[in-house]
């Protein structure tokens, strides 16, 4: 745990089921541009992830998800308990005055995605103190990748609705989500919608059809 402030955290959100996909998302194997173009290096969608926000100018990055580095506080809760349970691993591990001042959330199924898009979304949430997402051309709002300021509105918003669910979500057999949406944390917050400047960058990939239109783009 580092000692020092944190302006901004890269947290990479590793949690989900993947059962659409039928296996881990985050082992997928994304093949990278190389020199000579001949040459191919292939590399899981994971440390794909943690080098676009790395690229993007963050230097702290943890990985959020039960077989990673922060596992999950409660079950089954999706994008939301994930963020939760980082800063609550921040709150209970540095004090107050250390805690992350803002997170950037990219989730582990973007394989279009870029650093200078996650660093416009850095840029633009830093100037306003907004949490900030894109919308696409069609004025679609696309939640996450999400810069997120650490402030009283998230803070309550997060202890109001996890409160509840840490003290049963664990029970035995309980699969059911225990999360709030992301639409609904952000109905809470200071928030901004940004235009993205590529559409491709959004596009997420649940399935095994989805993972392969996203190859060809490569």
């Amino acid at each position: 745990m580092t000692h020092q402030v944190i302006d901004c955290l890269g947290v990479v959100l590793a949690g989900g089921l993947s059962s659409r996909m039928g296996q881990d998302k985050a082992q997928l194997k994304r093949l990278q541009k190389t020199t000579p173009p001949s040459a191919k290096s292939a590399h899981s969608m994971l440390d794909f992830s943690k080098q676009l926000l790395a690229d993007a100018g963050i230097k702290n990055i943890v990985i959020s998800g039960d077989n990673h580095q922060i596992p999950d506080r409660v079950s089954h809760a999706g994008p939301v308990g994930g963020i939760y349970s980082v800063l609550s691993h921040y709150l209970a591990n540095s004090p107050e005055h250390l805690q992350p001042k803002a997170l950037l959330i990219l989730p582990v199924d973007l394989p279009l995605m870029t650093a200078s898009a996650l660093t416009e979304l850095r840029l633009k949430g830093e100037l306003s103190h907004k949490a900030t997402f894109f919308s696409d051309s069609q004025k679609n709002r696309h939640h996450i990748p999400l810069y997120l300021p650490n402030n009283a509105f998230l803070n309550m918003f997060l202890m109001q609705a996890f409160h509840r669910e840490e003290l049963l979500a664990n029970s035995k057999g309980n699969n059911k989500k225990n999360g709030p949406s992301v639409r609904a944390m952000l109905e809470q917050v200071p928030h901004q919608a940004i235009a993205s400047l590529n559409n491709q960058v959004l596009f997420n990939t649940n399935t095994p059809e989805q993972w392969q239109q996203a190859q060809q783009k490569f």
